[in-house]
């Protein structure tokens, strides 16, 4: 505690009643040497004089105030002065309380007493911040370690779609996956399926973030590219080469795959098809996917499906196949439902209606280009491209065989 007070007696009589009470005084007789003093060792309290030769109480509250310091100090000025304009004086120089001379000492005791109340709680709430900041920084440096491990996580996803633009023997295939966040639930593929014939996957695992992300990934391993003897939709024929099983037999082992193996609540959305690159025939499978949209040649659209439950949902469920057949020059688009489901600024949504218009304003791009005009028009239609669901495509451009 400091006292301040050019007055020798003043100080004294102050000193003798504070230490008294228990409190380690220390005196000044000018604003000077306690501004001094206050550098050196921070009071908890000061009990300054207002009226002194050259510094008064009042610049030295103003000066105080504006040295730095951690911890708060009561400032009690003492004065013979008690109009209001004189105390609003005090108060905007930075003054906690006021005493009038002379002295009470049970009042000043009283108002110390305050004083200490509120520099308990300045220094509990100052203990409570950095206590929060140190909290802060750290959940900031695990914040920065997880957001690098989903960047990372969101490469190694991106990676499983390892081609975005397959030449095929008899058409061109395109693949779009675009995830709403650092990861997501959507996977697009392909696959050989035997001797002029390609399958192609399109799947949305519910929910979204890691989990999803990490059962995306399982399930890409069944519909492997890479490893046909553990491709789930393949099979071997008598000659020892894979071929092409029935897509709906494919998307009920999944089911069964899914409810008894797979400790998990989630469920996914699946279309699976073989093309025969010869024909332009195609089987395909629905389990809750959207409808794919076929474009012919004459820019004519039809919606084809059947619909069907998603996989991991129901046991017991039965799946359905259903056939078309591709002439060249026409192509199909399977999408996932952030495409269709879309929302514009009014939160209507793209729908069938708004894809069928799409694709008629886009029924002269192809390819790649297609697929970067398609997120450039959901981007239009949403206002910005923060989707929040993520978006997936492959597109299937069908040009026929060269007659052998």
């Amino acid at each position: 505690m400091l006292v301040v007070d050019d007055s020798k007696l003043q100080r004294k009589l102050l000193t003798v009643a504070l230490k008294r009470w228990g409190f380690d005084v220390a005196e000044a007789e000018s604003g000077e040497q306690a501004l001094e003093l206050a550098s050196t060792r921070r009071p908890d309290l000061i009990l300054s004089d207002w009226m002194m030769p050259g510094m008064s109480g009042l610049e030295l509250c103003r000066r105080f105030r504006e040295m730095e310091g951690d911890d708060y100090c009561y400032f009690i000025l003492l004065t013979s002065k008690s109009e209001k304009a004189e105390v609003a004086r005090g108060l905007d120089s930075g003054a906690d309380d006021f005493l009038s001379k002379p002295i009470d000492n049970n009042e000043l005791r009283a108002r110390i007493t305050a004083g200490e109340r509120l520099i308990e709680m300045q220094r509990n709430m100052a203990q409570a911040n950095r206590t929060l900041s140190a909290t802060l920084g750290e959940l900031q440096q695990l914040y920065d370690s997880i957001d690098s491990d989903l960047k990372e996580a969101k490469k190694l996803q991106q990676s499983l779609v390892k081609e975005r633009f397959r030449a095929l023997e008899g058409g061109n295939l395109s693949l779009l996956l675009r995830s709403s966040g650092h990861v997501g639930g959507d996977l697009v593929g392909f696959f050989e399926a035997g001797r002029k014939h390609i399958g192609l996957f399109a799947l949305d695992v519910s929910g979204h973030g890691i989990s999803s992300a990490l059962m995306t990934a399982r399930l890409a391993g069944y519909l492997s590219s890479a490893a046909p003897d553990q491709n789930v939709a393949l099979q071997k024929n008598a000659n020892g080469d894979f071929g092409p099983r029935s897509p709906e037999d494919v998307v009920t082992d999944l089911n069964n795959l899914v409810l008894n193996e797979m400790e998990t609540e989630h469920y996914f959305t699946l279309m699976l098809a073989h093309v025969e690159l010869e024909t332009g025939h195609m089987v395909l499978s629905q389990a809750g996917h959207p409808y794919p949209a076929v474009q012919r040649s004459d820019g004519r659209i039809e919606m084809i499906g059947t619909g069907g439950f998603p996989v991991g949902l129901l046991a017991g469920t039965n799946f359905e196949k259903f056939e078309v057949t591709l002439d060249p020059g026409d192509r199909i688009l399977i999408l996932s439902d952030g495409v269709t489901e879309c929302p514009g600024p009014d939160d209507t949504m793209l729908d069938e209606d708004g894809l069928t218009a799409l694709m008629h304003d886009l029924a002269q791009t192809r390819g790649p280009a297609f697929l970067e005009a398609l997120i450039w028009r959901l981007t239009e239609f949403k206002g910005g491209d923060d989707f929040p669901d993520d978006v997936s495509a492959i597109l299937f451009e069908y040009q026929g065989l060269p007659p052998t």
